[in-house]
Parts: C-alpha cells; sequence; structure tokens
C-alpha cells in the first residue's frame, strides 16, 4: 500500500510513504515531517492499493500519533525452531446505516474471536480496489446493497499469533473503512455460508453498543457511526 499526502483535493502531491510490513502509516507520516488530516480517496493503481491523504506539515505544538503496540499474542507458545510467516493483509470494512440501524456481523468459529462482532467487511482479492471489495464483502455477509459516501479511516495493527489454522504468523492488519447508506435494507442473511460471518443483524443505532464488538469496530463505531446518512 502506498499513500499519497497533498494540501487539498487535487493539488500536488507533498510526500509519499510506501506501507511497509509492521510499519503504522500515520507515524510514518511523522517520522518524515508531516500529521495526516484525513482521507480522500482509495483507487487501486497499477495492482496496488494507493490511498491519497490531506496532511500538513508538523510543527512542534503537534503531538505524535497514538500507536498501540499489541505485541505477541498472549499465552502464545512458540516451539524453538518455529519462525513466523509474514503476512500483510489489506482489507476494507464499512459503517452501514439505514432506517433500521447500522449493519454489524457476528463472527464465526472460523476466526481467532468467534462470538465477537465486526462492521461488514474483508480482504481485497488480487486486482480488487477496496470500494469494490466493501460492496462485494457486504453482499457475501448480509445480503444488503450499499451506496459508498466516503472514506473515514485507516487502521493499522501489528501482532505475533497463530491464524485459525494453526499458523504462527507476523501479522500486519491494514483495514480501509467507507461510511456507506443502504437505501433499501432487507432482513440481512448471509451468502457466504460456511465463512468468516455466522449472522448478521440490522442494530438501533442507540443499542450497537450492548453487542460485544472487536476493539477496531468499536472505535470506528464510536468516532461516526452517528454521522454516516441513513438515507
Amino acid at each position: 500500500m502506498q499513500i499519497v499526502g497533498v494540501a487539498t483535493p487535487g493539488s500536488h502531491e507533498l510526500v509519499r510513504v510506501e506501507v511497509e510490513h509492521g510499519q503504522h502509516p500515520k507515524l510514518a507520516f511523522w517520522r518524515q515531517g508531516w500529521m495526516i488530516q484525513g482521507l480522500l480517496s482509495a483507487q487501486l493503481v497499477g495492482g496496488e492499493v494507493v490511498l491519497t491523504a490531506r496532511v500538513v506539515p508538523r510543527t512542534s505544538r503537534m503531538r505524535p500519533p497514538r500507536v498501540k503496540l499489541r505485541g505477541a499474542d498472549p499465552d502464545l507458545v512458540i516451539a524453538r525452531d518455529e519462525i513466523p510467516v509474514q503476512n500483510q493483509r489489506i482489507a476494507a470494512y464499512a459503517v452501514v446505516r439505514s432506517p433500521l440501524g447500522v449493519l454489524g456481523t457476528e463472527c464465526s468459529d472460523r476466526t481467532a474471536v468467534p462470538g465477537l462482532w465486526q462492521l461488514p467487511g474483508g480482504g481485497l482479492d488480487p486486482l480488487e480496489s477496496p470500494a469494490d471489495a466493501v460492496v462485494r464483502e457486504v453482499l457475501e455477509e448480509a445480503g444488503q446493497q450499499i451506496r459508498i459516501n466516503k472514506l473515514l479511516d485507516l487502521q493499522s495493527d501489528h501482532w505475533i499469533g497463530r491464524a485459525p489454522n494453526g499458523v504462527l504468523e507476523d501479522f500486519h492488519a491494514l483495514r480501509i473503512f467507507y461510511s456507506a447508506t443502504c437505501m433499501a435494507p432487507t432482513e440481512p442473511v448471509v451468502l457466504d455460508v460456511d465463512g468468516t460471518t455466522e449472522r448478521s443483524e440490522w442494530v438501533p443505532l442507540w443499542q450497537w453498543r450492548s453487542l460485544p464488538w472487536t476493539s477496531g469496530s468499536r472505535s470506528i463505531l464510536d468516532k461516526f457511526a452517528a454521522a454516516v446518512p441513513a438515507h
């Protein structure tokens, strides 16, 4: 993934960062003297995801981005000769609103967090743009057609742990989040049977905090759920 920094939409490029494995994008910009203020676009260019972000020069009054270092999973047992496999995964998710509420998906036992809820979305297929990926994932996980509104945020999470198949991974998750609206909501149904989604539901906006969300999804909902248009 590459991130291009500009002062305003459509203006010339100020800085460009290639996000290396394990590198937090916001901290990478900070170290080059810039602060990311917001995301403008996400495109697929030559088979690579390229984000455009609005940036401002770093000043002495600014505080560095708060980066949570997760490290190794608790109680992780590693054999002496076992070497973690590096895996950087780019995924796209959406805060989807409709008159029925906000769309949530429950993780199945094929994930590392069965029973927890998260926003609909998932990993990009080869040569798939983030926008196309999130539209596809919402259809597969909930049977809903959506209209994407805008980009919301980018999360970076890096840890060492075991994948559901038992492989020891040095895992770097890059999650792109969109705002989206479902104009004609229906009863959610999981079309991708035996996948990572156990079930999906429209959750009334006032009630979403009652569910056990993943930390990443809860953070995004706290910031943006109320601002996403339901119509």
